[in-house]
Parts: C-alpha cells; sequence; structure tokens
C-alpha cells in the first residue's frame, strides 16, 4: 500500500532543526555556553554536531516527495527547478560572508558556508537520485562514503585524520586559496568546505532513501521501520567510527551514518506521535520555522552580521561594543547571569524569528529558497 500523505512531522523535524541553528549559532557569548550547545572540538558528536546533518536529512526526504511531480526522474523541468534552487541558495549565502560588501576585504572573503553546502548538496544529491535508478542509490551511497574514506586515508599526511594533517585543507586551498577558507581553528581549514561537502552528498541520499520507504509503507508501520534503520545506522556508525572517527568537521563517512540513524530515529518518533498519535498542540511552534526554514536560517543570519558590524554602542564605562556584545552585557547579562544570560540571549532570537516566521505563516506567505 502506497500513500501519499503529508506527514506533520516532517515539517516539525524541519522546524526543529531550524530552532537548534539558530540557538547554536547565537550564543551571548562563545565564552559561556553549555557543553552540548558546543561542537566537539575534534573527534566525536555532541547534539550541536547532529543539528546540520539532520537538516540535510530532511533536505533529503523531503526531496523524494517534492520531486514526485517530475515523476522523481530527470528531465528538462526537475533540472532547471534543481539548478535554479541550487545557484540561489549558494548566492544567498556568499552574500552573507560578504555583507555588508561596501567594509569587506573580499581579498579574505570566505567562498563556503552553511548555505553554500546545503546549496550543492542539495543540487548534486538531487541529479543523483534523479537520474539513478532507486535500487542502485545503496550502492552509489557505499561508494561515496568508502571512496571519501579511501581519499582521507592515501592522501592525507602521517596522521589524516587531524587537522594539520587532512586532506582537505590543501584541497579546499587548491580550489579557493587559502585566504578564502574559514580560519576559526586556528589555520585556514573549512568545515563546510568543498571535499567535505562529497560525503555529505550521502546525508540527503540516505534522507531521500528514508523518503521513499515512508512513501512505500503501510503509515502504522513507517516508525518501526525508521527506527530499525535508525538504530542499524548507530550501531554501524559508532563501529566504524572506531577505523574512520566521527568527525563534524571533516563530515567523515562514520559521522555520516551515524548522523543519519540519529535523524532516521527521531523521525520515527516524531511520526508515531504526531501522525499516528494525534498529539499535535505542541507542534505549531515548530511548524512555523518548517515552513519557511532557509528564509529565517538566512535572515538569522542576515541580523547577525548586521548588529556585529554595522551597530556600534558605548557602554557605562566608555568601552566601545557592537550591537551584538551590547544586547548580551546590557540586558541579558544582567538577567541570567554569564552563563544563563548567554542562553536566555539565544532563546529571545528564537522567539524574535518565531515572531516573523508566524506572521508570514498566518498570512499563507511561503519563501521559496
Amino acid at each position: 500500500m502506497k500513500t501519499t500523505q503529508r506527514y506533520l512531522a516532517l515539517d516539525v523535524l524541519r522546524g526543529i532543526t531550524i530552532v537548534a541553528m539558530i540557538t547554536v549559532n547565537n550564543p551571548g557569548s562563545w565564552a559561556h555556553v553549555y557543553p552540548p550547545l558546543l561542537h566537539s572540538e575534534w573527534n566525536g558528536c555532541t547534539p550541536t554536531d547532529l543539528v546540520f546533518p539532520f537538516f540535510l536529512f530532511v533536505v533529503g526526504v523531503s526531496m523524494f516527495f517534492s520531486f514526485s511531480k517530475y515523476g522523481n526522474v530527470l528531465n528538462r523541468d526537475s533540472f532547471v527547478r534543481v539548478l535554479k534552487r541550487t545557484v540561489l541558495i549558494f548566492a544567498i549565502g556568499l552574500f552573507l560572508n560578504s555583507f555588508p560588501q561596501w567594509l569587506k576585504d573580499f581579498s579574505h572573503l570566505r567562498i563556503m558556508g552553511v548555505l553554500q553546502r546545503i546549496a550543492l548538496v542539495y543540487g548534486f544529491a538531487s541529479l543523483i537520485v534523479l537520474s539513478v535508478k532507486k535500487n542502485y542509490l545503496p550502492y552509489i551511497l557505499v561508494f561515496i562514503l568508502l571512496s571519501y574514506w579511501g581519499i582521507i586515508f592515501f592522501f592525507g599526511g602521517t596522521d589524516p585524520y587531524s587537522l594539520e594533517g587532512n586532506i582537505t585543507i590543501p584541497f579546499d586551498s587548491m580550489i579557493f586559496g587559502a585566504d578564502h577558507l574559514y580560519k576559526g581553528f586556528g589555520i585556514p581549514f573549512d568545515p563546510e568546505g568543498l571535499l567535505g561537502t562529497y560525503p555529505a552528498i550521502g546525508t540527503a541520499v540516505l534522507g531521500y532513501m528514508a523518503g521513499a520507504v515512508i512513501q512505500k509503507t503501510d503509515k502504522d508501520k513507517v516508525p518501526v521501520k525508521l527506527a530499525i534503520w535508525g538504530l542499524v545506522g548507530l550501531v554501524v556508525g559508532f563501529v566504524w567510527g572506531q577505523f574512520f572517527p566521527i568527525n563534524k568537521p571533516l563530515w567523515t563517512s562514520s559521522y555520516v551514518i551515524y548522523a543519519a540513524g540519529w535523524a532516521s530515529l527521531v523521525l520515527a518518533i516524531l511520526i508515531w506521535v504526531i501522525d499516528l498519535k494525534s498529539i499535535k498542540k505542541w507542534t505549531s511552534f515548530f511548524v512555523v520555522f518548517g515552513m519557511n526554514p532557509l528564509f529565517i536560517f538566512a535572515l538569522s543570519g542576515l541580523w547577525t552580521i548586521s548588529i556585529i558590524r554595522l551597530i556600534k554602542f558605548e557602554n557605562g564605562a566608555g568601552e566601545m561594543l557592537n550591537g551584538y556584545s551590547w544586547l548580551y552585557r546590557s540586558v541579558f547579562e544582567p538577567l541570567g547571569g554569564p552563563l544563563n544570560g548567554s542562553l536566555l540571549f539565544a532563546l529571545a532570537h528564537v522567539v524574535f524569528f518565531w515572531v516573523i516566521g508566524y506572521v508570514l505563516y498566518r498570512k499563507k506567505i511561503f519563501i521559496k529558497v
């Protein structure tokens, strides 16, 4: 039995990931953040490390249903749609990296970023799933993950899984130039770089395969199948991680499987709770984010960049602060102290963008990015 029913759980999971993205990206102070809201320093996986792959997994699931209007095959219409959306999302990400353009030193402009990776993963994963027979997708996935493992292991330095010795640095430096890579790790290394985007395609392909499971399975059996997928992914990813470490900055193959395992398990729980048991009252908050996800995420990034780079205040001690720091130190730190104030700052941003999303939702404005 096949079903074409829209699952509310999918919109909720998409919304949860946007809420999590805004929360972890906007602490009042990076010096005061609860550990689960921080990325692993290198190897390992915190809850924050699951946020981005969850979003890409949901992108993959959504692709299965959105491409149904094209018969889930590559044709002129589906190709044009994929190309336009890929270019648009990438362009928005590049715009945010360069904003405000009149103040930016373009000789050190970071080319890649979260939206850029989303764009490329969406684009390449779409071409794969639309042009390859569905029963071949597992083999394509295995090839992507094993070949990436080989690239990292054989072409890296003496310690190929380390920050300094991994092959993504010389590869991305060759493509973009070291000056155009992320510097947050102390050296030119981009956690959303081009080579690391290759295995991330596998995350979206896994989501697409989960979408096929949802569509082809009786509704009451969907959570069980997804949960089994999820548990298998957790075990395989964990075991593989003993040889190829689970690592978000490198987006290792074990990380792809492990994170997709969690995503599948969480989606299974949400489908069971929301779509089977009809426990839905709590979902409206997240649906608001899930209906305009990339627009709200991009808007949150634009807001943060603007108040950091364009707004300046002088505090009582005569110290000049950007708008971001001033807001935290003048409002939220006095309310909750350094640590809780930092969390309150992030949650206030979630509420702020929920209000914007709610207005759009009530007016039935859905901005397709």
